[in-house]
């Protein structure tokens, strides 16, 4: 890998995401992040910024239940 290719830990993560560190280990050890780029040192994993430009998070508040296309014929209940 590239000396001069930026990569980010689990703070740098943490941040970008705008989530505690634990958290970022914790949807790591889970498996709800992309595979990191760099696993050469044990116990830190590191992510290419551009890794998470088009990554969905799981669990971000997004329900997509309420954004169905009108398509589907599915009125609101109420």
């Amino acid at each position: 890998m590239a000396d001069d290719q930026q990569l980010w830990g689990y703070p740098e993560v943490a941040a970008h995401l705008g989530i505690s560190v634990g958290a970022v280990r914790n949807r790591k050890s889970r498996g709800s992040l992309p595979a990191p780029d760099d696993t050469t040192v044990p116990d830190r994993p590191r992510w290419r910024p551009a890794t998470f430009q088009n990554w969905n998070p799981v669990g971000r508040g997004f329900r997509s239940d309420l954004h169905r296309p009108s398509s589907q014929g599915i009125t609101p209940s109420g």
